[in-house]
């Protein structure tokens, strides 16, 4: 894909001289703690020692997954449609936690299996009516998976485009935690028993049989060899492979990326295997309780922002820590140098 080819590393520069102005502004010298190492990364992303991310918005995809047939959710295939709808009449968590931090909420539908095309400020951007069951053959065509990964990045241009300058991802679709744990499994190396966890609340036995699912959709589409377009493809969904082309497109306009939490996570381990200059883009926004989760952020190296017991999705976890990336930027951009504000600096060496 040309848009890999567009996408530049950070500016390693900008976040040095970010660095040099956090050290003299009227505070003790790294007092602020993670905060100053959040601003120095956007910084980094934005090439300016002065970063500013007051236009917010969640993009989030909607996509059903073929293998929630095999009884991996505690809910129908169904809901996926009606959460949608609730999204779009402003009835779910992400729309109030969104708009508590004054963020956009953008709604596309990927591959979700039913009509959304009535529902006010949804975009159409489906690729398939929900994914084939992985667990007898591949979810989603190579061909289907460019396109939603091209689909993604667009999205992420049109934001870009309107002036976003700090970008959340969020996901919708019954079915995805098993797409999420396939996609972490073949990615990263690790047993299905690691990254399998209970999604919409499976108990015991229900998460022992999601892994078994897991299991034979790997051994099914996934040969020693598969490179990354082909593992998404095989093992991933609509929406996760849009949220991949969300992060790319975001990291080719230099845009900071919010990633959510276990399902994004999935979509962050498929765009930087696609695309390994996007990870300096990447902010963590969360740890996920999904097991899995803690395994995306070690293999991808990042540290979340928050840890907040969340599971949800949605893009709640990235529109919470959408405050403390402002509060950030704000501090490194506006509060005053010694020598500005006429304060006396430490004397210590």
């Amino acid at each position: 894909m040309h848009l890999i080819d567009t996408v530049q590393p950070a500016d390693m520069s900008a976040e040095e001289r970010a660095w040099v102005r956090l050290d003299s502004l009227t505070k003790p010298r790294r007092s602020l703690g993670r905060l100053e190492e959040i601003a120095a990364a956007v910084a980094r992303i934005q090439g300016t020692e002065h970063p500013s991310v007051e236009r917010k918005a969640i993009l989030l995809m909607a996509g059903d997954h073929g293998v929630a047939v095999e009884g991996v959710s505690s809910y129908p295939q169904s809901v996926t449609l009606q959460m949608v709808a609730n999204f779009a009449t402003g009835g779910a968590a992400i729309n109030q936690i969104a708009r508590s931090v004054d963020a956009e909420l953008r709604l596309y539908d990927v591959g979700v299996a039913g009509d959304t095309s009535g529902l006010g400020g949804v975009y159409q951007i489906k690729v398939a009516e929900g994914t084939e069951n992985m667990r007898h053959g591949p979810a989603l065509s190579t061909v289907q998976a460019v396109e939603a990964v091209l689909s993604g990045a667009e999205a992420a241009s049109a934001a870009v485009s309107d002036g976003v300058t700090l970008l959340g991802t969020g996901e919708m679709g019954i079915g995805n935690t098993t797409a999420a744990a396939a996609l972490t499994a073949a990615y990263t190396g690790v047993s299905p028993e690691r990254v399998v966890g209970p999604g919409t609340g499976l108990d015991e036995a229900g998460v022992a049989h999601k892994t078994t699912v897991v299991r034979d959709a790997l051994a099914r589409n996934v040969a020693p060899g598969t490179d990354a377009l082909g593992i998404l493809a095989s093992v991933g969904g609509a929406e996760i492979a849009g949220l991949a082309g969300v992060m790319i497109g975001g990291a080719a306009l230099r845009a900071c990326v919010l990633v959510d939490g276990f399902i994004s996570g999935a979509a962050a381990l498929a765009a930087v295997a696609l695309c390994p200059a996007c990870r300096d883009y990447l902010l963590a926004s969360h740890r996920s309780l999904e097991p899995g989760h803690s395994i995306q952020l070690e293999h991808l190296g990042m540290r979340p922002v928050l840890d907040l017991d969340l599971r949800l999705g949605e893009g709640t976890g990235a529109a919470l820590a959408m405050a403390l990336v402002d509060a950030a930027c704000r501090m490194l951009s506006g509060m005053a140098t010694f020598d500005e504000a006429g304060v006396s600096g430490s004397d210590a060496t």
